[in-house]
């Protein structure tokens, strides 16, 4: 039985046959419509979530397999002090797998480690998010065409974004990225990352300005400031509108410059922005679905 907690747990060889899968997937989706029938996915969310929650929902339904689950910590017997292992234990006598998020970083490893079924971290604190990495890669190389041989530009919250986090560290698996971490001091990615970067020898700049360094991109992956990470509201009201992409600053980027973003966002993409075919979060959005249905598949070990 395997686990998905973090994008590390699979090789670039694995990733590239779950890719693949991904996109036969896109491209044939009545040949997986039955896949999982009489399977069940428990979604086991701690923490609000729109996006995540509902593409495993979806990539389950889309492979004839069923859901059951709870949507925040408060419709669940959390809200009486259950421990997030004997939930599990629980959710293991329901379900076939289970996709799980919360907001305590290594809940979900925990979980994994109590669990009779696999377990997919969902997103934990500010930690990882393994799930969007996948999407993240899988909508670079299906629009890009490779992984690796690019700039990429990773713009707002860098100090709490697990979605960046993870997709720092999975690219740091591929030949020739560069890395621009575009935010505010306060907001700056952490030490330990650039310390790892460093270490590896991987070409990284840091910028404060958009404006200064978007000419250079091959993709930019726009994140919002979450209220959510902050202690002080108001730092969260000061940063909360530090970047906000329009049109012009589009017309600085190259033609084939990418768009991405892990949504949701705020008003750090202008709506205006949304009618450029450079900007691909809303099939970012798509891809999700497919790279999830890849991975419930996957740790099912259900070949079609």
């Amino acid at each position: 039985m395997r686990h998905l907690m973090n994008p590390l747990d699979f090789t670039v060889e694995e990733l590239d046959r779950l890719f693949d899968l991904a996109e036969d997937i896109a491209a044939n989706p009545s040949k997986y419509a039955h896949a999982c029938a009489g399977k069940k996915l428990a979604t086991c969310f701690y923490e609000p979530s729109t996006r995540t929650r509902l593409s495993f929902e979806a990539a389950m339904l889309n492979l004839g397999g069923s859901v059951l689950g709870f949507s925040d910590a408060a419709s669940s017997s959390a809200s009486k002090g259950e421990s997030v292992s004997d939930t599990i234990r629980i959710i293991s006598c329901y379900a076939d797998i289970c996709a799980m998020r919360h907001p305590k970083e290594g809940a979900p490893m925990v979980a994994a480690s109590r669990s009779g079924i696999p377990v997919i971290n969902a997103g934990d604190g500010g930690h990882q998010h393994p799930t969007q990495t996948l999407t993240d890669l899988l909508t670079i190389r299906s629009l890009k065409g490779r992984l690796g041989g690019f700039t990429i530009g990773l713009c707002g919250d860098l100090k709490f974004g697990r979605t960046v986090h993870s997709l720092i560290a999975a690219l740091l698996r591929y030949p020739d990225i560069r890395f621009v971490f575009i935010s505010p001091p306060e907001l700056k990615v952490p030490d330990y990352i650039t310390d790892q970067l460093r270490e590896q020898g991987v070409d990284y700049e840091e910028v404060i300005r958009l404006e200064d360094s978007i000419a250079d991109l091959d993709l930019l992956y726009m994140t919002r400031v979450q209220r959510e990470r902050f202690f002080n509201e108001e730092d969260y009201v000061r940063l909360k509108d530090f970047y906000i992409l329009n049109n012009e600053k589009m017309a600085l980027a190259r033609k084939d410059m990418l768009v991405l973003h892990p949504l949701p966002r705020v008003n750090e993409i202008s709506v205006e922005v949304d009618d450029d075919p450079r900007a691909v979060y809303f099939k970012q959005a798509q891809y999700g679905v497919y790279v999830r249905m890849a991975l419930i598949l996957t740790l099912l070990e259900i070949t079609v």
